[in-house]
């Protein structure tokens, strides 16, 4: 690494308050993979693909999300750890990933763990056609107006059905044994998944979380379930010095003044629970901007506050005011090494994901970010626009046709590692 290059915020080391060391600022986010085969475990496909990142000078590597159930996934690729599967085959086959993750360069590699909730399409995972998916409430998600959208809710998700005290048990331990095998397997950490309309954001929003029990009612009873995970999970991972717990949460910098206050009141409860560092994300698949790349509506601003990228900069600004020592890590819309210089050198976040641009171009650190012969001018991201299909537009079913966006990077991610298989 050059001078220059070694002098910016983002080249630099960070250590994360349960001690594991980041070698700089950028991380290689979650993406969809889909890549799992008929068992749900991680395979010579994903390994392949992992093994380019860890090479690349990430700061830390994140998985695509790994579900907790496989009764429940996103689509049938999904990774995810079946109970029915001995542990001994599962803790073998994410010792691979990991070892993939890694790579020689010891990479920091953190698995995202996830329940899709209501969000698990009919037809994915090991439950019956018929069984109804799960969700704090039986609330519909709705991806868009009138009848159409309305008929393909139904045939695609069907009508979740509300959790017993019971299954949210059931859940909290799934979430504990899936940091725990990620441990055994050599993970450098965990993060819980509660963003993008997934199960626990599910929980989070009172749009979708309608309970009347300890689990909702209230901002802070709507977070407990997650409180829960992160205490579980400590418990599951004690023995494992160093081990790493983060959270990714949605931004509400686009929303009411009410949303942000449930949040911050939700996240004091979350950072006390004990994580290490937080991701602000967002886009749901009723509200899709972080799958289409759209930014939320904003008031004009400064020419030094446009230098900073990021979709979601202005929600960790209000976080950072309310929680000064928490590592916060923002993911979305960076494109350059000044955008990213700027986010982390003015305090606004600790480190930065980047994910289409990491598809594209895995070894990005390496060859574009901390290369000295590149100017900060030309210091820039690729990231492909994907068209959404007219007739999602049509039909005003953008949350639909935001799957197209991820379809062509799952696509290009699958076509990246084919030929290495091969060979």
């Amino acid at each position: 690494m050059g001078a220059v290059t070694a002098d910016l915020q983002i080249a630099k080391p960070i250590t994360l308050k349960c001690g594991l060391t980041l070698p700089n600022r950028l991380v290689k986010a979650a993406m969809v993979e889909a890549m799992g085969s008929g068992d749900n475990l991680p395979n010579e496909k994903i390994t392949a693909l992992y093994k380019r990142w860890a090479e690349g000078g990430w700061g830390m590597v994140l998985t695509g999300n790994v579900q907790v159930d496989a009764l429940y996934l996103g689509s049938p690729q999904d990774i995810a750890m079946d109970a029915a599967i001995p542990e001994a085959t599962i803790i073998e086959a994410f010792s691979a990933y990991a070892q993939a993750a890694k790579g020689s360069a010891n990479t920091p590699a953190v698995v995202q763990l996830n329940h899709p909730g209501r969000q698990s399409p009919l037809g994915a995972g090991r439950r019956g056609f018929l069984d109804k998916s799960l969700a704090p409430s039986a609330i519909d998600l709705k991806l868009g107006n009138g009848m159409v959208a309305w008929l393909l809710t139904k045939l695609v998700f069907g009508t979740p059905r509300a959790m017993t005290a019971t299954e949210i048990e059931t859940v909290i331990e799934q979430f504990a044994r899936g940091a725990r095998i990620s441990a055994e397997a050599g993970f450098a950490g965990v993060e819980i998944h509660a963003a993008h309309g997934y199960l626990l954001a599910q929980f989070l929003s009172a749009s979708s979380n309608q309970r009347t029990d300890a689990y909702g009612g209230s901002p802070e009873a709507r977070a407990k379930i997650v409180v829960d995970i992160v205490h579980a999970i400590r418990r599951a991972t004690a023995d494992h010095k160093n081990f790493c717990v983060g959270i990714k949460l949605n931004s509400v910098d686009h929303q009411s003044a009410a949303d942000l206050r449930d949040c911050i009141a939700q996240l004091k409860l979350i950072t006390d629970a004990g994580v290490d560092f937080v991701e602000v994300s967002g886009g749901t698949y009723e509200d899709p901007q972080m799958m289409l790349g759209t930014k939320p509506v904003e008031e004009k601003k400064s020419d030094r506050t446009k230098v900073r990228e990021a979709f979601f900069l202005e929600f960790a600004r209000a976080i950072r005011s309310e929680f000064p020592n928490v590592h916060l890590m923002v993911t979305g819309g960076f494109r350059s090494r000044l955008g990213m210089e700027a986010a982390v050198a003015s305090g606004d976040c600790e480190t930065v994901g980047l994910g289409r641009p990491a598809v594209l171009n895995p070894s990005l650190p390496h060859n574009i970010v901390f290369n000295p012969e590149i100017s900060d001018a030309d210091a820039t991201l690729y990231a492909r626009k994907v068209e959404i299909p007219w007739i999602a537009k049509k039909l005003g079913m953008i949350g639909l046709g935001a799957g197209a966006v991820t379809k062509w990077y799952t696509s290009q991610m699958n076509e990246d590692v084919k030929q290495v298989v091969a060979n």
